[in-house]
């Protein structure tokens, strides 16, 4: 599997309580905090549920 680079880019106050939970399962939580993952599946739809708050980039 490939490796990305998640980044928050932004804030996630006033968001409904699933993409809170999701950005912190990412491990995540401030913004430009980033991870590096593997990208599964499983990640690869927890990133889908908030693109609107997430960069991503491939190593």
């Amino acid at each position: 599997m490939a490796q990305v680079i998640i980044r928050q880019i932004k804030s996630t106050i006033d968001k409904p309580k699933d993409q809170k939970l999701t950005i912190q399962a990412l491990g995540l939580g401030k913004i430009n905090k980033s991870v590096t993952v593997e990208f599964t599946p499983q990640i690869a739809g927890m990133v889908k549920k908030v693109n609107h708050l997430v960069e991503v980039n491939n190593i």
